[in-house]
């Protein structure tokens, strides 16, 4: 959603992808109301486990470095970080890994529709030295990043 009430109440801007993808897919976007935890809760969550479990600790890991996270930076990371560690952890409400989940719903979930793909340009992935240090950094390090957001 772009921009929530922008025609009236419950008449939202939706982003135009994601009404076409609806559209095709056969879904309906619906908003749910902010700050409802009994209807995004959950999904929220992950937000700050993102936040916390990569997106802070490759920021700092950067920042030593003297870059900046950006888009492409962290598109080029997130694999390897899914893969590696939001997947292979305990997951608080289910007590099994995700990657595990993952691999059995695989088998019940119905193939998408064909549609025609339209000609995506991906932006081209950063060519900026990543330093592979460790991720572990002093908490000062966070404290800088916390306080530049503030």
């Amino acid at each position: 959603m772009i921009e929530r009430d922008a025609y009236g109440e419950d008449r939202h801007r939706w982003n135009a992808q994601l009404l076409t993808t609806a559209q095709d897919y056969g879904f309906i976007a619906r908003a749910c109301r902010p700050y409802r935890a009994r209807t995004k809760g959950k999904v929220e969550r992950f937000n700050g486990y993102l936040k916390g479990s990569f997106i802070t600790p490759l920021a700092a890991t950067l920042h030593q470095a003297g870059l900046r996270l950006d888009v492409a930076t962290a598109n080029a990371h997130i694999g390897p970080w899914l893969e590696l560690i939001a997947h292979q952890r305990i997951h608080g409400t289910t007590g099994v890994k995700p990657q595990i989940r993952l691999d059995q719903e695989r088998f019940d979930l119905a193939p998408l529709p064909l549609r025609p793909q339209p000609a995506v340009q991906q932006r081209p992935i950063s060519t900026r030295p990543v330093p592979t240090e460790s991720l572990q950094h002093p908490l000062s390090v966070y404290d800088r990043l916390l306080e530049a957001r503030l």
